[in-house]
C-alpha cells in the first residue's frame, strides 16, 4: 500500500502546489474557497454536497468532465436502434427461441434507456444502496471485510479476522480454495465487473459464474452497455439461484467522479503541470476506476463498519494473491484510489461529491 505522505518533503509540496494552483490554473484567487461556490458555477456540480473549507473548485470542474461521454453516447445510441450485431448477439440468438430473443431485445432497449438517463450525479446514492443490495427493509450490515485481490494478503494470516466479519465481499471471483489462511473461506457478495462477466462468466454453459457458495449474490458494474445483454441472458438461467445485482448507475457516476477527482489531485500534487495535461496521462477517454475501489464504496454505504483487507501493493508481493498477473491496467490509477481509502480512514469529509447529510461509517484499512 501507498505510504502516506507525512514528511516534511510532502508538507512543502503540498505548500508549493497550493501556489501553483492559484498562479497557473484559477481566473481570480476567490475561486478557491469552498465547494458552495463550486455548486453556483461549476457545471455537473449540483447543491447538497458535502462541504469543506478548501475544496478545489478546478479539480471539481475538471472531475465532472467524461471524456469517454461522446463515444459511450454514440454506442447507446446504436445499441437503441439495434444497429451494432455483436459476437454477444450472435451467442445469444443462438441459445434462445425466436420470441424469447425479440423479447430480450425489447428488454434490453429499455432498460438501456433507463440505464442511460440515470447516469448522473445523485450526492444521497450512498443512503439509497442497501435498498438496492440488501432485502427491502433489512438493516445495514453491522460489519463488513472487503477483501482486494494484492498479493500482500499473502503476508498475513488474516483469515480468521476477514471471515469474523458479518459480511464479506470479495472481488471478480478472486479463488480462495488454498488462500484461506491468508484471505478466510466466507464469502457474503461477489463483485465484478462486466469485462470479467462476460468473458469468464457469460461465455460458459448456464453463465456460471459462482465460484462460492450456492445463493451468494453476484453485482456487477457496466463496463460497456453492450454487457447489459450478458445480464439479461444470464439472469434468466439455470445458473440464476444466485442473485445478479447490477449497480445504480447513479452510483457509477459518483465512483467515476470520485475516481477521476483523486488522479487529478495527485497528478497535480506530483507533477505541478496543468489539469489539461492529465487526460494524456492517464488515457483519459480510457480511464475509469477499479472494480475494489467501487466495491469499497459499496461497502461505505452498507455496512455499519467496513474493514479493507488486500488493498496495496508491495515490492516483495505478487500483484495479484492467486493469478501471475504482474502489472496494474493502465486505465486505473491505483495510487490516487489508495488516497481516497486513506480519507475514508482518517479525513472523510475531505471527499467531495457525497451528500453532506451521510454520516460515513469507521473504516480502517489493514496493510
Amino acid at each position: 500500500m501507498k505510504h502516506r505522505f507525512r514528511s516534511l518533503c510532502a508538507l512543502l509540496s503540498l505548500l508549493l502546489m497550493a501556489i501553483t494552483f492559484t498562479d497557473q490554473f484559477f481566473q481570480t484567487p476567490t475561486e478557491t474557497t469552498t465547494i458552495a461556490a463550486a455548486e453556483e458555477k461549476a457545471p455537473g456540480i449540483i447543491p447538497g454536497l458535502r462541504t469543506r473549507p478548501g475544496f478545489n473548485l478546478t479539480l471539481l470542474e475538471f472531475a465532472a468532465v467524461d471524456l469517454s461521454e461522446p463515444s459511450l453516447r454514440r454506442e447507446i445510441e446504436g445499441l437503441v436502434r439495434w444497429g451494432r450485431i455483436s459476437a454477444v448477439d450472435f451467442r445469444t440468438r443462438r441459445t434462445m427461441g425466436a420470441a424469447d430473443y425479440a423479447n430480450l431485445r425489447l428488454r434490453f432497449r429499455e432498460y438501456l434507456s433507463n440505464w442511460n438517463q440515470n447516469r448522473v450525479l445523485d450526492p444521497e446514492i450512498l443512503t439509497r444502496l442497501r435498498d438496492q443490495i440488501r432485502a427491502p427493509g433489512d438493516r445495514n450490515y453491522r460489519s463488513c471485510a472487503v477483501v482486494g485481490n494484492s498479493g500482500i494478503l499473502l503476508n498475513r494470516n488474516d483469515g480468521g479476522l476477514i471471515d469474523s466479519h458479518e459480511a464479506v465481499i470479495r472481488l471478480n471471483n478472486a479463488r480462495i480454495a488454498g488462500f484461506e489462511p491468508h484471505v478466510g473461506s466466507k464469502t457474503t457478495v461477489s463483485f465484478i465487473n462486466s469485462n470479467v462477466f462476460q468473458h469468464y462468466c457469460a461465455r460458459r454453459n448456464n453463465c456460471f459464474c459462482r465460484p462460492y457458495d450456492g445463493g451468494v449474490p453476484v453485482v456487477m458494474y457496466i463496463c460497456q452497455p453492450i454487457q447489459i445483454i450478458d445480464y439479461f441472458r444470464c439472469n434468466s438461467s439455470a445458473a440464476s439461484a444466485s442473485p445478479l445485482l447490477v449497480t445504480d448507475p447513479r452510483f457509477d457516476a459518483l465512483c467515476s467522479r470520485l475516481a477521476k477527482y483523486y488522479s487529478l489531485k495527485r497528478f497535480a500534487e506530483l507533477t505541478g503541470k496543468h489539469l489539461g495535461e492529465w487526460a494524456a496521462a492517464h488515457d483519459g477517454e480510457n480511464f475509469h476506476y477499479s472494480s475494489g475501489m467501487q466495491a469499497v464504496m459499496m461497502a461505505v454505504g452498507v455496512c455499519d463498519r467496513v474493514s479493507l483487507f488486500g488493498f496495496g501493493k508491495s515490492k516483495s508481493a505478487k500483484h495479484h494473491f492467486h493469478t501471475s498477473q504482474k502489472a496494474e491496467l493502465s486505465i486505473h490509477d491505483y495510487e490516487a484510489e489508495y488516497e481516497l481509502y486513506d480519507d475514508l480512514v482518517r479525513n472523510p469529509d475531505a471527499i467531495p461529491f457525497i451528500s453532506r447529510d451521510f454520516k460515513f461509517p469507521p473504516v480502517v484499512l489493514h496493510r
